[in-house]
C-alpha cells in the first residue's frame, strides 16, 4: 500500500477496530449476564450512541499520532536553517492566519514520490499539514501554494471532527438498526443462540455499514469543494485552478487499478454509478469547472 491511502486505512481501521471490540463485548454482556436496560429501545439507543461514537472519537484524537507514525512525517522546525522548509513553514502559517487560525498548524514532509499533501488533527488549535517530497518537486510555487491552502481550509473549516461526527452518527445507526432487525429476524427462531445472534448482527452491520459509507463520501465529496473555495479565497482562485489542472495532467501516472484517498491526488477518469456513490472525492473535472464558474 502507498502512503498516500495509508493515513485514511489506519484512521477508519481504528475506528473499525474500536467499533467492533465494543460491538463484541456489548454482544457477550447482553447474552451471558442479561442486561436488562439493553433490551428496552432507550436503553439500546444509549449504548448505540455510546458505541457509535467511540471508534471515531477515538480515531480522531490519534489522527496525528497515526499520520506521523504510519507516514513517516518529520516535522519541520518553524526555525529551520533550510530555506525550502522554512518558506513551507512561513506559506502555511501564513495562509493559517488568513484562514482565521489561531493557532499554527504543525508542518511535516514525508518521503514519498507521490504529489500528494494532507491535513489532520482532533482541532483547529492541535493540527497538521504534512506534504511529501515528491509534490515539492512537482508543482511549482503558485502551484504548490494553492494545494496548502487546500489543507488549511480543511483545518480551518473543522473538516475533520465533521468527518468525525458523521462516521459517529453512521456507527450509531448501524449499531441500533442492525439489532432492531436482528429481533425481528430471530423472534420466531428457536435457535436464537450466541453463536447464530452474533453472525447476524455483524452480517446485518457489514451491510449497513456500506450503505452508510454512501453518506459518508458524500460529505466527504462535499467537503472537498469547501476547501478548493477556502483556497482560491486566501490563497487565489488562478492558483488553486493552477493546481488542480496540473494533477490533471499527472493522472495518467497515477495507478489507476487503485483509487487514491489523499485529498488532492485522485483519479480523474468517469466511473458508473456505483464508483460515483463510493468515491471520497470528486472528479478534477468537476472541481476545475466549479472554480472556473465561481459556483
Amino acid at each position: 500500500m502507498s502512503a498516500a491511502p495509508k493515513r485514511i486505512f489506519f484512521f477508519l481501521l481504528v475506528n473499525f477496530l474500536v467499533f467492533t471490540t465494543l460491538n463484541i463485548s456489548f454482544v457477550i454482556i447482553t447474552q451471558f449476564f442479561g442486561y436488562e436496560a439493553a433490551s428496552e429501545y432507550q436503553g439500546l439507543l444509549i449504548w448505540a450512541v455510546v458505541i457509535g461514537m467511540g471508534g471515531s472519537m477515538f480515531s480522531l484524537f490519534a489522527s496525528k499520532f497515526l499520520a506521523k507514525m504510519s507516514m513517516g512525517v518529520k516535522i519541520i522546525d518553524p526555525q529551520s536553517m533550510d530555506s525550502n522548509e522554512r518558506r513551507l513553514t512561513e506559506r502555511i502559517h501564513q495562509f493559517a492566519r488568513q484562514a482565521g487560525l489561531r493557532k499554527m498548524p504543525e508542518v511535516g514532509v514525508y518521503d514519498s514520490p507521490e504529489i500528494n499533501a494532507f491535513a489532520t488533527g482532533p482541532s483547529k488549535n492541535n493540527s497538521l499539514v504534512a506534504v511529501s517530497s515528491g509534490i515539492l518537486t512537482a508543482l511549482d510555487n503558485d502551484e504548490l501554494d494553492g494545494v496548502l491552502a487546500h489543507e488549511v481550509s480543511h483545518i480551518a473549516n473543522g473538516d475533520m471532527v465533521t468527518m468525525t461526527l458523521i462516521q459517529g452518527i453512521i456507527n450509531t445507526l448501524v449499531f441500533f438498526i442492525a439489532r432492531i432487525i436482528a429481533r425481528v429476524i430471530l423472534q420466531d427462531s428457536n435457535s436464537r443462540g450466541f453463536g447464530t445472534y452474533f453472525m447476524v448482527i455483524m452480517g446485518l452491520q457489514i451491510v449497513l455499514s456500506l450503505l452508510g459509507s454512501i453518506v459518508v463520501n458524500y460529505f466527504s465529496r462535499w467537503r472537498e469543494f469547501r476547501a478548493d473555495a477556502g483556497s482560491a479565497k486566501i490563497a487565489g482562485r488562478d492558483k488553486m485552478i493552477k493546481a488542480l489542472q496540473r494533477l490533471q495532467q499527472n493522472t495518467d501516472l497515477i495507478d489507476s487499478s487503485h483509487e487514491s484517498m489523499a485529498s488532492l491526488k485522485i483519479s480523474n477518469k468517469p466511473g458508473g454509478l456505483m464508483a460515483m456513490l463510493f468515491s471520497t472525492h470528486p472528479p478534477l473535472e468537476d472541481r476545475i469547472k466549479r472554480l472556473q464558474t465561481g459556483r
